[in-house]
Order: structure tokens, then sequence, then C-alpha cells
């Protein structure tokens, strides 16, 4: 008698994902590689690497680029003319601050820039 007046309880057997008529379902991941973009498509978008290189040495080939570059900048700097050169040739105007002025000036201009922007 206690089990009669016992509340049944109600399981949900409504399906998680929607149903869909004519295999729609199966037929969803073949639409979704016929809209996928091109390999060109996603280089141009930098979703993938430009390199054709095995993905195991895409990350040795960034670091190569990345230590031919600062090689680059570092033999163009050691070319670049000094500063005392500069100012005998008229390109650059000696300032006639001490390095202490020099130092105090950029150190305010720092601050009033981080209070400018905060």
């Amino acid at each position: 008698m206690a089990e009669e007046n016992k509340p049944q309880s109600s399981v949900d057997e409504t399906p998680i994902s929607p149903i869909r008529p004519n295999n729609e379902r199966r037929n969803s991941l073949e639409q979704h590689l016929k809209q996928r973009p091109d390999r060109s498509e996603l280089v141009e978008k930098n979703i993938l690497p430009a390199s054709t290189a095995a993905p195991s040495l895409q990350e040795k080939q960034k670091e190569l680029e990345k230590h031919m570059r600062a090689d680059s900048l570092n033999d163009k700097i050691s070319h670049r003319p000094s500063p005392e050169k500069l100012i005998k040739e008229g390109v650059l105007h000696e300032d006639p601050r001490s390095p202490e002025e020099k130092y105090e000036e950029a150190i305010e201009e720092e601050y009033a820039k981080r209070e400018g922007g905060a």
C-alpha cells in the first residue's frame, strides 16, 4: 500500500541533440568539410604557418628565422655611424644638457605617460 502512494519518478528520455530527419546529422560532417577554407586562405589569415616543413620542425624554423633577424639587425647596427660623426656631419645636434638632466627629464616623461595612460 505504501508503494501505491509513492510518486513515480519521471525520467526525461529526450535526446541531448535534436533529432534530424533524413540522416542530416550523419551528413553534417561532410557539409562542414565542404565549407572548410583552403589552406592558402588559412595561411593568409595567419591561422596556419606559411611553412611547408613538418610540424615537428616548424618551431625550430621559427627560432632560426628569429636568430637570423637578430643577426641582420646586429650587423646593421655595427655599421651605423657614431653620434660624434653624425654631429660633425650636421645630422644630429649636440644636446647641451648634462646626462643627469636628460635622465631626470626622461623619468618625468615616463611617469607622465603612465599617469596619463592609467
